[in-house]
Order: structure tokens, then sequence, then C-alpha cells
């Protein structure tokens, strides 16, 4: 199992800082930033909220927005030549599923390490995205 150098890497972001270094550490492992694939995923109405279901959002608008977003903070931060893609759904299957189409060999993916009650509400991707993901995964802590 060699670590370098990768063909192509996944880095999913949420648009928090640990996001930012995720893709930084993704581009270290490649030879040129378009193997990196930054991945967003927004998560369906009515998975927040069964009352949510019935607001007169369209996905492809949300999607639209999505996409316009991460292009925006790709630039701010200047990360450029990377793939982007905003998928939607279950947002660690959706990684693990991309990762799969792209055939990538590496997932470079940020956790928050939350705990106890905020876990149990909101979920763990990285959890998800280990127990699904056919490649490498690398997970980084956060520093405290």
């Amino acid at each position: 199992m060699s670590w370098l150098p990768k063909k192509s890497v996944v880095v999913p972001v949420d648009f928090s800082e640990h996001s930012l270094t995720a893709i930084q550490t993704a581009l270290e492992f490649v030879s040129s930033p378009n193997e990196v694939h930054v991945v967003h995923v927004i998560i369906p109405l009515d998975m927040i909220s069964v009352g949510e279901m019935w607001v007169a959002e369209d996905v492809v608008s949300r999607k639209n927005a999505a996409v316009e977003y991460l292009d925006k903070y790709l630039k701010e931060h200047g990360v450029m030549g990377v793939t982007s893609v905003v998928r939607e759904g279950d947002p660690g299957l959706q990684i693990a599923e991309y990762a799969k189409t792209v055939g990538a060999d590496l997932i470079v993916i940020p956790s928050h390490g939350r705990h106890g009650f905020e876990r149990m509400l909101l979920g763990s991707v990285s959890e998800r995205v280990l127990r699904h993901a056919d490649c490498q995964i690398l997970m980084l802590r956060r520093a405290e």
C-alpha cells in the first residue's frame, strides 16, 4: 500500500476551516491539482425536517446556489485547478459513491470530533464514509 503519489483524491467539504486543511493536505498527495475532487453534498430538505418538505424551494436552485458558493469558496482561498462537484443526498453515502465513480484511491476527510448529544443529532459523516468507501481514507483530526 503506497501513500504517494495518488491519481485521484476526493475531499468532502462543508466550508469550515477544517475543509480548507483537508484540501491543502490532498494537494500534497497528487502531482496535479486536477487530480483532487472537492465534493460538497447538500442534504435533501426532507432529511432535515418533515415540515421542510412543503417549502417551495426546488432542488435545482439549491444545487445551483451550492455550486456558486463552492466556486467562490475555492477562489477566495486560492484553490485553483481542482475538480469541484456538488451532489445531493446522504453525505456519507454520496461521498463514498462519488469516490467509487471517479476511481479515487484516497479520500481526505476532516473530522469535527463531535461527541455525545451533538453527535447523536448530527451523525458522523466521517464514520459513514469509513464504512462505505472502497478506497484508502485519511481522516484528519481537528486541532484543539
